[in-house]
Formats: C-alpha cells, sequence, structure tokens
C-alpha cells in the first residue's frame, strides 16, 4: 500500500423510491447526501414499469451526473435505485460500479450492495464450474447468478431462497420492471432504514440523513433478516429467517466513524452517541492541555464531548477541504508528502504554543496520523495529546470494511507505548472496549466489534481481501506494472 491510500474507507451507500414523479431527482438527492458512504462509483437505475434502464461511472456523483449532460432527464421514471460505491470487493473500476444490470429468464433487474460476503469467492468457483461467466469481480454479480438460476427461479419466494445461499454482511435493494425489494442480512450488520415522502410514496436508503435530503420522513429500520417490497401497493413485508432467532451483530464502527452525524442509526442519533463516546473519553484518559480540536468531520462530535467533560476549551485546529477525496491519488512522492496538508490545513494561531489535545475517530495504519502530528508540531504546538474515541484497531474487518490486512494495522501487536512513540505525541490514549459500549443503548452482544476484539460473529473459514475476486485480471495487471 502506498502512503497516498486512505487510513479507512466509507461503506457503499444505498437510495430507493418508488411511485414518486420525481424519483429519480430525489435519488440523486439521497446519493449526494450519502457521498460520504463512498466517492470511488456512482449509478442510478429507474423502471417505468417495463423497461429497466441504468446509468453509472467512476467518480463522485456530481461528476458522474454532471449539469447539462441530460442523463436525469433520460432516467426520469417512476421506480429508481441508486449506489455510491467504495470497493471492498472488486478493484475500483468501471465494471465493478453499481448498480449491476442484468437479463434472465424472468426479466430484468438491478441490484445494489452495500457490505461484502465472505464466501462469494466460493460461491464464485461453484458456478464458474458449471459454466456462469462473469463480467465484473465484485461479490454483488455472485447474487446475480444466484437468482438467475433455474432450480432457484422457480422457487416460491426466489429471493428468500437466495439469502439463504448467502454468508457476511448485505444491505441489497433490488429493482425489478415493477418493484424494489429491499434487505438487509440476518444480523444487521449494515444499516438500511425505510422513509416516506410527504405524498406518501415509500423510499429505502442506507442512512436517515439521505431520507431527510429528499423532505421525507423516517418510518423505521428494515429490521435483520427482513425483506421490503415496494410497489403499488405501498410497502409491504416478509422475513427470510424467523424473527428474533438471530441475535444481532450491528457494526459499531458505523457510529464512531461511517455514518453522518446528522444520522439516525441502530435507533439512536449518530452526534449523540459520538458525544457520548468523547465525555467516556475524557473520564477514561483525561490530559493536562489547554484546547481540544478534533479532526473533522467524524471525530468533531467526540471532541465537543471531550471539552465539555473536561472544562477544557474547544477549538478547530484543523480545516478540511472538501475537494480532496479519501481516494484521492497523488502522482509523485512529493505531491503524496502533501496530501495530508492538502486535506487538512492547519489554523496556526490556534495551537502555536498550546497544549493540544486532538480527538480522532481511528487510527489504522497511523501514516495519515503521523502527517497530522507532524504539521501540527511544525505550526508550533507545544504539546500533543491524542486521544482515539474508539479501541485500537488489531483486527481485519471481513463484514464490508476495507481495512488492511492485520500486519498492516498500527495497533497489531504494538503496545500503548510503542504506539505513542511511532505517532511522535506527547501522550495517547484509546477509548476502552468496555467504555465504548457503554456509549450505546442496546445490549452488547448486539454490536460487532471483530475489529478491535477479534471476536467475529460469523466465522470466516478463509480470509479475503479486496481483490480476492481478481483473479486473472489482477495477474496480468500486475506483470504490465512490472
Amino acid at each position: 500500500m502506498s502512503e497516498s491510500t486512505p487510513e479507512k474507507k466509507e461503506n457503499c451507500g444505498l437510495f430507493g423510491i418508488y411511485g414518486a414523479e420525481d424519483c429519480v431527482h430525489k435519488t440523486y438527492v439521497g446519493l449526494f447526501s450519502l457521498q460520504h458512504r463512498g466517492q470511488e462509483a456512482a449509478g442510478i437505475a429507474s423502471s417505468d414499469g417495463k423497461l429497466i434502464n441504468c446509468y453509472k461511472g467512476q467518480g463522485t456523483v456530481s461528476r458522474v451526473f454532471r449539469d447539462g449532460s441530460g442523463v436525469l432527464e433520460r432516467l426520469a421514471n417512476r421506480i429508481a435505485i441508486g449506489h455510491v460505491r467504495y470497493s471492498t470487493t472488486g478493484a475500483d473500476k468501471a465494471a465493478n460500479s453499481q448498480p449491476m444490470l442484468a437479463e434472465y429468464s424472468r426479466g430484468q433487474v438491478a441490484v445494489a450492495h452495500n457490505g461484502n460476503l465472505i464466501n462469494a469467492a466460493l460461491l464464485r468457483d461453484e458456478y464458474e464450474a458449471y459454466g456462469s461467466i462473469f463480467r465484473s469481480t465484485n461479490d454483488t454479480e455472485v447474487i446475480i447468478h444466484l437468482l438467475a438460476k433455474p432450480s432457484h427461479v422457480d422457487k416460491t419466494d426466489p429471493i428468500s431462497h437466495v439469502f439463504n445461499h448467502l454468508q457476511g454482511a448485505y444491505s441489497l435493494l433490488f429493482l425489478f420492471q415493477d418493484r424494489i425489494e429491499a434487505a438487509r442480512d440476518p444480523y444487521g450488520i449494515r444499516p438500511l432504514c425505510i422513509g416516506q415522502t410527504q405524498e406518501g410514496e415509500y423510499m429505502v436508503a442506507s442512512e436517515t440523513c439521505a431520507i431527510d435530503a429528499v423532505g421525507g420522513t423516517f418510518v423505521r429500520e428494515v429490521e435483520p433478516g427482513e425483506i421490503v417490497t415496494l410497489d403499488e401497493r405501498g410497502l409491504s413485508s416478509r422475513f427470510f429467517v424467523p424473527r428474533g432467532t438471530v441475535t444481532p451483530a450491528h457494526c459499531i464502527f458505523e457510529h464512531v466513524y461511517f455514518a453522518k452525524q446528522n444520522s439516525t442509526l441502530f435507533g439512536e442519533s449518530v452526534h449523540a452517541v459520538r458525544k457520548k463516546l468523547g465525555r467516556q473519553l475524557a473520564r477514561e484518559h483525561p490530559a493536562e492541555a489547554d484546547i481540544v480540536i478534533p479532526v473533522p468531520d467524524s471525530g468533531t462530535s467526540a471532541a465537543i464531548g471531550y471539552s465539555e467533560e473536561s472544562g477544557i476549551s474547544f477549538d478547530m485546529g484543523f480545516v478540511r477541504s472538501h475537494y480532496v477525496g479519501r481516494t484521492f491519488i497523488s502522482p509523485t512522492q512529493k505531491l503524496r508528502e502533501s496530501q495530508v496538508n492538502l486535506k487538512l490545513a492547519i489554523i496556526g494561531e490556534v495551537v502555536k504554543d498550546q497544549r493540544v489535545v486532538v480527538v480522532d475517530d481511528s487510527v489504522v495504519r497511523g501514516t495519515t496520523t503521523l502527517g497530522k502530528i507532524r504539521a501540527l508540531r511544525q505550526k508550533g504546538a507545544k504539546e500533543i495529546h491524542l486521544r482515539i474515541s474508539c479501541p485500537p484497531i488489531r483486527h481485519p474487518c471481513f463484514y464490508g470494511i476495507d481495512f488492511p490486512t492485520k500486519d498492516e494495522l498500527l495497533a497489531n501487536q504494538r503496545t500503548l507505548d510503542e504506539i505513542r512513540d511511532f505517532l511522535e505525541v506527547d501522550s495517547m490514549g484509546y477509548l476502552s472496549l468496555e467504555g465504548m459500549l457503554d456509549c450505546v443503548t442496546l445490549p452488547n452482544d448486539h454490536y460487532c466489534t471483530a475489529c478491535y476484539s477479534g471476536d467475529y460473529r460469523i466465522h470466516v473459514k478463509t480470509p479475503v481481501n479486496k481483490y480476492s475476486l481478481e483473479r486473472f485480471q489482477m495477474q496480468l495487471f500486475d506483470e504490465l506494472d512490472g
């Protein structure tokens, strides 16, 4: 991994709506509000009830659907789903962008996925052995092949049957010619929620911030193991696993980092949870300092909580540029070294000659964090006390977060003192696992904490990474690069 590789990437974002006259426009706005969950690709598929059209491309929502292109007007229909992507399975390339549109014996279907299937490689091997040809290298296409299998098509409820073959984390949207089917895995690892427009049309989205953005009202979350249908009759629901038989494993990192502050997630305000994380962090790791500054944006709420609990003044020492994305790749070493300064500028007069508490949401590899610390030193910070609003990340994630391998994780096999020395800070403090869980309201066993604890709720027989399905394509690229 180059040093320009992001510490961590956002999750994919989903949005779908049925029946609204301006549903494609609302889908665009919904995706725009979910841009923090993925900046590598964006796409919208829509249906007029008979034919599905799809447009997608690499880049941000505004880049793919740029003004003057006329794409949104050509897509205009009364049923639509959309997707913003970051790659957890399959490289960042055009063939892997979503929604994925396909034709099979029952007609057209477009699929959008947030999560990661841990048995995707096994299923793909099986289908390729029987002659299936795959056009992409992401795990979403495996779902389409499962859906199209003749023995599955004839089932009473083909989608429910398909889900019983999947292992891992998945929130999914299926667009058929006449309806949307939305589903969430039995553990509810990734979020998915239901909203309603003022006119009564139903929508589904990864986060409530997208529902708010289109002027809708949050109704409820899609339950773990539930399939929700949006069609001409409104909203209906069924379960593909018996309701309440599986203990949820909601990704707590959604509260720590992924979700937008104004979203409600797993029944709680993201902003309120992050403030509680900051308060607990101040109790566990106090510091003698002059100011508390956040690493924006996801560290801001926790820093407010830390300041309120400690009584140390809050200020904005970093100014984030929203024009430098997380997938920014610099062509030269000199520009790579400048990346932190491009993304997070420092207000010198705030930190000069000050004892500074820096509150960040997490540290993964540590390379970008080290750059921030050195930049603060250059601007005259007298002392730097780093506080992290979650426990040390010691284990990779196989459920939809592009964390690196275990050997690349800063906290793997390092003591707190060694991490402090590596990051060149005066003191270092992580929130404890117990303290983090005390800040959320559901029972402790309702959250996935695998990246901290190593306790994987869904057993991973064969560890995989985002390039596990690349095979020949990646080998060829490696040879060309060499």
